[in-house]
């Protein structure tokens, strides 16, 4: 997955994280608001792309750079 299709998701998912999406953008609260957010956004990348995202792993990645390596190690 390329980073720009990640921030693509991510930023129709993320209501606030228009233009603040960066490798080393923190998850929580840099680019999602809340937990909530970072669960309806491992929704979303599981409907995209396919690679399960657990909540409670979700809740382990500190930036879109970790999550964005994840994917990809995952066939995203």
């Amino acid at each position: 997955m390329t980073f720009e299709a990640l921030t693509e998701i991510i930023v129709a998912t993320c209501p606030n994280a228009e233009g603040k999406v960066a490798p080393q953008a923190r998850l929580v609260p840099d680019v999602c608001a809340d937990s909530l957010d970072t669960v309806e956004l491992a929704m979303a990348l599981e409907d995209k792309t396919g690679v399960n995202v657990p909540d409670d792993l979700m809740a382990t990645f500190r930036t879109v750079s970790d999550l964005h390596e994840y994917l990809n190690e995952h066939g995203a």
